[in-house]
């Protein structure tokens, strides 16, 4: 994976991981794409409306699915490239 020179600490980022599940309300998680690019989204740990797919098949060990705000609609964030997590007020 390209992280285009960002250095990740996976520690922090597995506690950021950890934390964002126990957020009530909207976020601000900044992390690296699959792609190596760098994203910031505002999300939510519960959707609007019900996944169309049911459960999830991701290893929660390695991901946080969580409700793209801006969006609508789920994504899948992994937990040891997240840079950055900001709860909204």
């Amino acid at each position: 994976m390209e992280n285009q020179g960002t250095k990740i600490d996976t520690v922090k980022s597995r506690k950021h991981a950890t934390h964002m599940r126990g957020i009530a309300g909207a976020f601000r998680v900044t992390f690296i794409k699959q792609d190596g690019a760098v994203r910031k989204m505002n999300a939510r740990m519960k959707g609007e409306v019900p996944s169309k797919g049911g459960k999830s098949t991701l290893d929660p060990t390695k991901y946080t699915t969580v409700w793209d705000v801006d969006n609508g609609g789920y994504r899948a964030v992994n937990n040891d490239t997240i840079i950055e997590l900001e709860e909204i007020a």
